[in-house]
């Protein structure tokens, strides 16, 4: 086999990451957009000593577990990459996601993961989605007319909606989306209309110029919040006005809008200032019977009834009694700690992120729990050294712990087979970097993994969050 072949390939299995496996002579080959089941007609576009890659020509004969995608832009911009496989099958393959990382990561044999749970709703599942202004993309027949100098309406450059797959230079114009809600898509159509009727110019990172560069949205279907967040590149009262006039008459649920103010080049859509332009300049969720204060740049879990799955599951593995000490290590905006705090005496919570602390103690206040304390700290410095700030913690009974996609540090995961609590439980949002953590933590038998429980989080992605119940040996 050589780069630019073409031939006809069975899909055997779905891999990680949204790519699906072909097997020719032995030699794996990753096929984009394939679903298991389908013989498809490709062409390697990639040669490597142990693989593959090839994109589909065409469909020689689709599978079973085929589906007709909902969005019209399916397969343009980088969003729901299986929303033309079955979802019964889109769970299935996130729980042998867990399995395969558990089995060739971690080294774990016979290890029994349960059933994924599923989403309540896999469409308008989001609580938050965030768009980006910027330089329009069009598919090549579109370009080819432009060339050729077909008419087209409006700005050709002006685009508000979500970038292109691995193009974060390029965003596709959406009018619809699937992931958040009618009334999210409403506000966007309304803000690009304006944009463009009054000539509002796009930022551009290359001369660092214009005005507008994301638009946030966070809707909170139990508490009927909805905040509008404009991300601009500098202050301009007079401008910000107009798009509040024209939102609060288009849509009078809107509860705040704010307006994040940056200057850095990153495109990352929070403010190095921040002012409220209507409304409390933030809005409330629950989870279970706690309540939680979001303002626009908080971390909150943006698909909240899953969320309560998610949590009520750590819970239930963890086994607290009354008496127990619990650590909650990455502790976030205490979402976790909180849900569990009714079970055990004291909750210690550990982040590095000074203003998730601050909402995490604000949280605390608000719901009236006293038996949360958190702590600002890096955990690879605060549970290994100094001295004197180990030495003001009790041990822990029980340790739940939800790192970001990188994993625990490998001195947190020592320091955790030190410290020896009766149980913990990982919550990961990436099964890969959690075998390898689990690995060091069941080396030479000191833990033993009692319970695996995958949990979709975002229908019709290949992500999935995996919670994995420890104990030590009786």
């Amino acid at each position: 086999m050589r780069q630019g072949d073409e031939l006809d390939v069975t899909i055997e299995s779905a891999a990680f990451e949204g790519k699906s496996v072909a097997r020719v002579d032995g030699l794996v080959v990753f096929v984009r957009g394939a679903v298991p089941g389908d013989t498809v007609h490709v062409r390697v576009a990639k040669m490597k000593n142990n693989f593959a890659e090839a994109d589909i020509l065409h469909s020689v004969s689709p599978s079973p577990l085929r589906v007709t995608p909902r969005c019209r832009y399916f397969g343009t911009c980088g969003g729901c990459k299986w929303q033309h496989v079955e979802y019964s099958a889109q769970i299935e393959f996130k729980r042998q996601h867990v399995v395969d990382a558990l089995e060739r990561i971690g080294g774990f044999r016979g290890v029994q993961v349960g059933p994924t749970l599923e989403s309540e709703r896999i469409y308008f599942y989001r609580n938050k989605m965030e768009f980006s202004f910027g330089d329009r993309w069009f598919p090549r027949d579109a370009w080819d007319a432009i060339r050729e100098g077909a008419p087209r309406g409006g700005d050709e450059r002006f685009a508000l909606g979500l970038h292109i797959a691995e193009r974060f230079d390029k965003v596709l114009d959406l009018e619809e989306c699937w992931l958040q809600s009618e009334t999210s898509a409403g506000i966007v159509n309304a803000v690009r209309s304006l944009s463009r009727e009054h000539h509002i110019p796009v930022y551009s990172s290359q001369t660092h110029a214009g005005y507008l560069r994301n638009l946030v949205i966070r809707t909170n279907e139990r508490t009927d919040g909805l905040m509008v967040n404009l991300v601009t590149f500098d202050d301009r009262p007079d401008v910000m006005s107009i798009f509040v006039k024209k939102l609060l008459t288009e849509f009078p649920s809107i509860t705040t809008i704010v307006n994040n103010i940056t200057q850095r080049k990153s495109q990352v859509a929070v403010g190095e200032t921040e002012r409220v332009c209507f409304g409390p300049g933030s809005i409330t969720e629950r989870i279970g019977k706690r309540t939680y204060r979001i303002s626009a740049n908080s971390f909150f879990q943006t698909n909240a009834a899953q969320a309560e799955r998610l949590y009520e599951t750590a819970r239930r593995m963890a086994r607290c009694a009354p008496g127990d000490v619990l650590f909650d290590l990455y502790s976030g905006t205490g979402t976790i700690a909180l849900h569990v705090a009714d079970d055990v005496r004291q909750v210690i919570g550990i982040e590095s992120v000074a203003s998730s602390v601050e909402d995490a103690r604000r949280n605390a206040t608000m719901n009236g729990v006293s038996n949360c304390s958190f702590i600002l700290g890096d955990l690879k410095d605060t549970l290994v050294s100094p001295a004197e700030v180990r030495s003001g913690l009790p041990a822990p009974d029980v340790v739940i712990v939800d790192p970001p996609r990188a994993g625990m540090h490998e001195k947190v995961v020592r320091q955790l087979r030190q410290l020896r609590p009766r149980r913990i439980v990982y919550v990961s949002c990436n099964p890969s970097t959690q075998a390898r953590d689990l690995k060091i933590l069941c080396s030479e038998g000191l833990y033993a993994i009692e319970e695996v429980v995958p949990v979709d989080m975002f229908p019709h992605t290949f992500h999935v969050e995996s919670v994995v119940a420890l104990s030590l040996p009786a």
